[in-house]
């Protein structure tokens, strides 16, 4: 039960009276007249009290939309089962003899999970409820709610009674509203400009290939990425030609890294790729394809000596973690590297390779 919630008796409310109410006639109240004008619908005066109360249950019962049913425990046979049923699954009650009859009728997928939770709970005399798909006789399926009590004698368990609920238009408000919150953690891990990973995401995705790596005794490499003269592109272009180029250089190394690796704006005009359990071998290759694919898009840029065209520096970096490595300054020299590759030229790869030497030593190169 919700906590906010509480249970209280509620004491009767006392009534009002005329002074002379008492002695009126009560022929002449206005209430008893309007009875009154019914008398034929009045039970018969020897019917004696609670004698049709069974059929009064169960009118009410079989006028809702849940669905009673009752099985013998010792047969394990339905001694009854409302008629809606026939009018939710299109299954007369007639075909509901045995509890094999309804574990038929659920979906393969959910019929073990299903029938073993219920039996459990059924033997260690616990009331409890299970979802789950009912097949329909057309064919089709619809998401059901059991809401089981055990009924106990001195013996043991003597029945199980309960109620199905259809819970299909329940299933389908519970999906949207799961498919609503992947799309907001999507959102949260996506550069709303590129459409990649954004830097919340390169985090979670960096610390992840980290520790794996670590366990593994494996390499990790990260590249940086950096549109050359992207302040002038921004002068000459405008800033939404800058936005559409942005989302022109995401686009072509997507293509080059493939869904294997992590690809994110790291920030601004710089973007980050991470590659798990590769060596710098490997992780130059990758930078290498990049490189070679923005030329080949030939995005114009007048502003650029390379052919009038958008280039971008790449700083690439290798390592083994250890306990003893550091990730941000790991990242810190990939990002040197970066630099290194803009100060010597732009358009160009500088690399650090500190794989295999435990941090004590790295080997340095630019292409």
């Amino acid at each position: 039960m919700n906590p906010c919630y509480k249970l209280r008796r509620i004491p009767p409310v006392p009534v009002c009276q005329p002074a002379n109410a008492m002695s009126q006639d009560p022929t002449k109240s206005p209430l008893q007249a309007a009875f009154l004008k019914h008398a034929s619908t009045l039970a018969p005066a020897e019917r004696a009290p609670g004698e049709d109360d069974n059929t009064v249950y169960r009118a009410l019962l079989e006028s809702t939309k849940a669905i009673p049913w009752r099985i013998d425990w010792a047969t394990m046979t339905f001694s009854y089962i409302g008629p809606q049923i026939g009018q939710l699954l299109g299954w007369s009650p007639e075909s509901w003899k045995t509890v094999n009859d309804w574990a038929a009728r659920i979906h393969e997928d959910d019929r073990a999970a299903v029938v073993d939770f219920c039996v459990a709970q059924s033997q260690a005399g616990a009331d409890h409820e299970a979802d789950y798909r009912a097949l329909k006789s057309d064919g089709s399926y619809i998401w059901m709610r059991d809401v089981v009590h055990v009924v106990r004698n001195e013996h043991g368990v003597e029945a199980l009674v309960g109620f199905m609920f259809d819970i299909s238009e329940r299933k389908r408000m519970e999906e949207q509203l799961a498919q609503a919150q992947r799309e907001l953690e999507r959102l949260s891990f996506t550069d709303g400009l590129t459409g990649i990973g954004n830097r919340r995401m390169f985090d979670t995705a960096m610390a992840r290939a980290w520790d794996a790596a670590r366990d593994a005794g494996g390499p990790v490499s990260v590249i940086l990425a950096d549109i050359d003269f992207f302040k002038s592109y921004n002068d000459y272009y405008g800033h939404l030609q800058g936005d559409e180029c942005l989302r022109q250089v995401a686009a072509v190394l997507a293509r080059a890294v493939g869904k294997d690796y992590f690809l994110g704006r790291f920030g601004g005009e710089e973007f980050v790729l991470v590659l798990g359990n590769t060596d710098a071998d490997a992780a130059v290759r990758v930078a290498e394809r990049c490189r070679d694919l923005l030329a080949a898009a030939a995005i114009p840029h007048v502003r650029s000596p390379y052919n009038q065209c958008v280039t971008a520096s790449f700083g690439v970096g290798t390592i083994v973690p250890t306990e003893r490595n550091d990730m941000p300054g790991f990242i810190h020299l990939v990002d040197a590297q970066l630099y290194h590759a803009k100060d010597n030229g732009r358009n160009r790869i500088a690399v650090i390779d500190r794989a295999g030497m435990q941090g004590e030593a790295f080997k340095s190169y630019s292409i």
